[in-house]
């Protein structure tokens, strides 16, 4: 019987090998790969794609004049008595503009995610506090930010510290008998100020998310042994709170470094990085060269100079905080 059941399914197999394959046999056979197809487009078509473009244009002098008709040439420099293509590059590191938007950007990184780590670290704890009332309705109110289109935010914070009449912020100062600050046109660093409230304002509520998120997962019996053994509360914070919310914090930091790392619209909405540039982020100093300029070769090779030392730091943090390892792996 095993013996004519064996032929039976032999004879069968053959068939099924000798019949072309039908449409729906096909999809059940490829079922997955249609199921991420329209992702791999889309990331293809919108990151893949325009990154090596960015690459390889990066290479080239490509102007508003050559890029579409396809003219353009590479942007050589003499390296050891080679001719080779990164004329973009090296122009980039002798430009004195160029450094000025790298040392100001990282400074921008360095004050605002200090103070968004700070304000919401700070806010958490007191959301998570046992004597704090309407928990849900102030945890509501915290991310309204989130909430908001950043363009629409970004305009608001610049009427806010605007030098007109209309200003918030000098109608305030107005009220305790001082003159008008021109925040964003005059000084230097009181415009660089006005960046940081406002990119602190956009993703503090991120950091309260997760911070809040982090010291709920805390066992409250850390805390109830360490009150027995005369713990005082900067101590608790220190040696129970701190360790425990360490690595989410350090994550969430991260990812907004990486984001003011990349911010644009502020600076460019607030006052083009003046004043006389002096305040130019790296991401505004590239579209600026590219799109306004037309010097989309040296643009591109700014955008990706930007894309390189942010990776590094990424990576870098990543690996010192051990982020990618399991809590086991400690």
């Amino acid at each position: 019987m095993s013996a004519i059941s064996g032929a039976v399914q032999r004879s069968r197999n053959r068939y099924e090998a000798a019949v072309p394959e039908t449409v729906q046999q096909w999809i059940d056979r490829n079922g997955s790969l249609l199921l991420v197809a329209p992702g791999l487009f889309a990331f293809s078509t919108f990151m893949l794609f325009p990154l090596v473009f960015t690459l390889f244009i990066s290479f080239t002098d490509a102007t508003s004049a050559t890029i579409f008709q396809g003219s353009q040439d590479f942007a050589t420099v003499e390296i050891f008595g080679l001719s080779l293509p990164f004329g973009n590059y090296v122009e980039l590191y002798a430009d004195p503009q160029f450094w000025t938007s790298f040392g100001i950007t990282w400074l921008f990184v360095a004050t605002s995610v200090g103070l968004k780590v700070g304000l919401g670290v700070f806010i958490a704890m007191i959301l998570t506090g046992d004597r704090v009332r309407g928990k849900r309705w102030m945890r509501a109110i915290v991310i309204i930010p989130l909430g908001l289109p950043g363009i629409f935010t970004i305009t608001v914070w610049s009427g806010i510290f605007s030098s007109a009449r209309f200003g918030l912020m000098n109608r305030f100062l107005s009220t305790f008998g001082l003159g008008p600050v021109n925040w964003l046109q005059g000084d230097r660093w009181m415009a660089f100020l006005s960046y940081n409230v406002t990119e602190m304002w956009l993703a503090y509520p991120f950091m309260v998310i997760i911070t809040v998120s982090a010291l709920q997962a805390v066992p409250k019996e850390l805390h109830d042994a360490a009150k027995v053994d005369g713990a005082g509360f900067l101590h608790r914070f220190w040696h129970v709170t701190v360790p425990a919310i360490k690595r989410p914090v350090l994550f969430a930091a991260i990812l907004t470094a990486a984001a003011s790392f990349q911010q644009f619209l502020i600076p460019f909405i607030f006052n083009q990085g003046g004043p006389n540039r002096n305040n130019e982020l790296i991401i505004l100093y590239g579209y600026k060269e590219a799109f306004q300029q037309y010097q989309y070769g040296y643009g591109a090779a700014i955008m990706l100079t930007a894309v390189f030392f942010i990776g590094i730091f990424m990576w870098i943090n990543v690996k010192k905080g051990r982020l990618a390892e399991g809590v086991d792996g400690e």
